[in-house]
């Protein structure tokens, strides 16, 4: 399996990503420069967090016109697999491949810290490592993750499967207490009308290992490998 990396100016998951997917796939993914016009042959493209172009004018927008991100968004539109990480969900938003918008943080502070994530679509790419119901738990680290998308898009989201993780309580409950951001709908992340494509705020790159704090991380990319594979 191939796979390959993003990266922009600012970013700071990179590497991490590079060693949650080397971890999985047993050989290093492709780091591929933002200034790049063509995309090595790959079987999942990965948009990691950071702050991309220091998050100047919107968080996402100036990467998401980026000459690589048109090859990103031909291939996603193909069916290429694409997980997008943090500020890779904000990019994925403003490109179009995901509905919606990534809005600053409900109480206007920068938030990082382990949550709880309640899986609540079923995609066997994605998280068939886990079970439907189950509750994860990944970090994050954003100032702009507060999800908002129109009630139209919503109600097509909730209705379609597409969300696919949603801020929840230790025991599975969606509470404001469980938020951290004001997401609407307590949604960390959804999936594109096709399934091929993940934006998550929470950082599962971030959790790959007992040394690090816990292995929810390494479920979710030794199952993503594993289905692609």
């Amino acid at each position: 399996m191939k796979a390959a990396v993003i990266v922009f100016p600012a970013s700071n998951c990179d590497r991490d990503l590079k060693v949650a997917l080397a971890q999985a796939m047993g050989r290093d993914p492709d780091m591929v420069w933002h200034g790049d016009s063509e995309l090595p042959e790959t079987d999942l493209i990965a948009i990691p967090g950071g702050f991309s172009y220091g998050d100047y004018l919107r968080a996402g927008a100036m990467a998401a016109n980026s000459p690589i991100m048109r090859e990103v968004v031909k291939k996603a539109q193909a069916g290429t697999p694409v997980l997008a990480i943090c500020n890779g969900f904000q990019i994925a938003t403003e490109t179009g491949m995901l509905p919606g918008a990534l809005l600053r943080n409900a109480g206007q502070k920068f938030v990082c810290r382990d949550v709880d994530l309640l899986i609540t679509a079923r995609n066997e790419r994605f998280v068939g490592g886990f079970e439907q119901g189950e509750v994860v738990r990944f970090p994050v680290a954003h100032h702009d993750g507060n999800y908002y998308a129109d009630e139209e898009t919503l109600h097509e989201l909730e209705g379609e499967g597409q969300v696919a993780f949603k801020y929840a309580s230790a025991e599975g409950e969606l509470t404001d207490a469980a938020n951290p951001n004001g997401s609407l709908n307590n949604i960390a992340g959804i999936y594109n009308k096709a399934g091929n494509v993940l934006g998550l705020m929470p950082h599962p790159e971030r959790l790959i290992s007992e040394e690090l704090g816990g292995t929810d991380g390494k479920r979710f990319f030794d199952h993503l490998v594993n289905s692609i594979v």
